[in-house]
């Protein structure tokens, strides 16, 4: 089969490879729908997890069983499926304790374009196909369907892990595609004002779409000093952290009140350190709680976040801006998503 992989560091092309093979448990699938994610450039082009060769690259897809193992119960061929980009082992500890993202290292949780190859083929691998696959109906598209995989899951952990309720004052620190569903969730969790750090128009309008009510630019200067101007110098409950660099840790930090919580979900693909600000954190004494987990995966959880758009409560149309016919359109999709122009949000490829 043919992939589009990671040849190595600053280095991608199509290669061809074995087609895999399923084992007891498994599932072979062929995508219907893939979109590259900025984890991929981080991946790429910093070598955030080490250098890869020959990787094939992705994790979000949607697609058509055509092959399972002998021990599958609840799939069969022909049947379309959201696949998570997360697809944990769940026979590990790490699950019985929690943290499934997690089984057997951490971040092993994420295996596709990580530790085995991605999905940017002709057919991929599927572990524990029962426990990680979810069925796709016919009245969500495609295209919708694969920003469930990953944008959608990792945004509204963000907004779990901030441990947001009625009424907080949330801001969210970068507003592309994950930043977007962060806010979704945040105002689906019942938030009150939420602030969006961002400067891209398209993400700006979708922004506002999904219940920012004020909307921050960090071009405009210092996003601590806007954000205290904000709220009368008082900050605000919770952050979410969905982009930014090494600074931003400090940041959001700096901007939320004590006893507040700061949820980072962005991958911080270069720098050694993530500083803390010692007087803003109260000399470590500020009440002042750090969070940051890899979104949740599995069939559980596509389930419940796929009912979520499939019964009109999360319109995800407003995150896919750029569409792709072929599965040789990849490599244009990728550079777009590294590029990032004022009008994109997200590419998807259709294969």
């Amino acid at each position: 089969m043919k992939g589009f992989a990671m040849l190595s560091i600053n280095n991608v092309g199509w290669i061809e490879k074995e087609s895999p093979v399923a084992g007891p448990y498994d599932a072979i699938v062929r995508p219907l729908a893939i979109s590259p994610c900025t984890s991929d450039i981080h991946t790429v082009f910093e070598g955030a997890i080490g250098d890869r060769h020959d990787m094939i690259l992705g994790h979000e897809a949607v697609g058509e069983i055509v092959e399972i193992g002998s021990e599958v119960k609840d799939f069969k061929v022909g049947d379309r499926v959201i696949v998570p980009a997360i697809t944990p082992d769940w026979r590990s500890l790490e699950a019985q304790a929690g943290f499934h993202q997690h089984s057997n290292g951490m971040l092993a949780g994420w295996k596709f374009s990580n530790f085995k190859d991605g999905v940017f083929a002709e057919y991929f691998h599927v572990n524990d196909a029962d426990m990680n696959l979810a069925f796709l109906p016919k009245e969500i598209s495609l295209s919708s369907a694969v920003m469930i995989t990953d944008m959608m899951t990792t945004g509204f952990h963000g907004a779990e892990l901030a441990e947001i309720q009625m009424g907080s004052s949330v801001v969210v620190i970068g507003i592309g595609p994950v930043g977007l569903m962060a806010v979704t969730g945040a105002k689906l969790r019942g938030a009150g004002r939420i602030i969006g750090v961002g400067s891209r128009t398209a993400c700006v309008e979708a922004a506002k779409f999904y219940g920012a009510t004020d909307i921050v630019n960090y071009k405009d200067g210092d996003i601590v000093k806007q954000i205290m101007a904000l709220t009368n110098g008082h900050g605000v409950d919770r952050v979410i952290m969905a982009g930014g660099g090494t600074e931003t840790l400090g940041q959001a930090v700096a901007m939320v009140r004590p006893g507040g919580v700061i949820a980072n979900i962005n991958y911080h693909g270069s720098g050694e350190y993530l500083q803390i600000p010692r007087v803003e954190w109260g000399c470590g004494m500020a009440h002042k709680t750090i969070k940051g987990g890899l979104c949740p995966g599995g069939r559980l959880r596509m389930e419940m976040l796929r009912d979520l758009v499939l019964y009109n409560r999360v319109d995800l149309s407003r995150l896919v801006t750029h569409e792709f016919k072929g599965i040789e359109n990849v490599e244009k999709a990728l550079l777009l998503m590294k590029d990032k122009p004022k009008d994109l949000i997200k590419a998807v490829v259709i294969v």
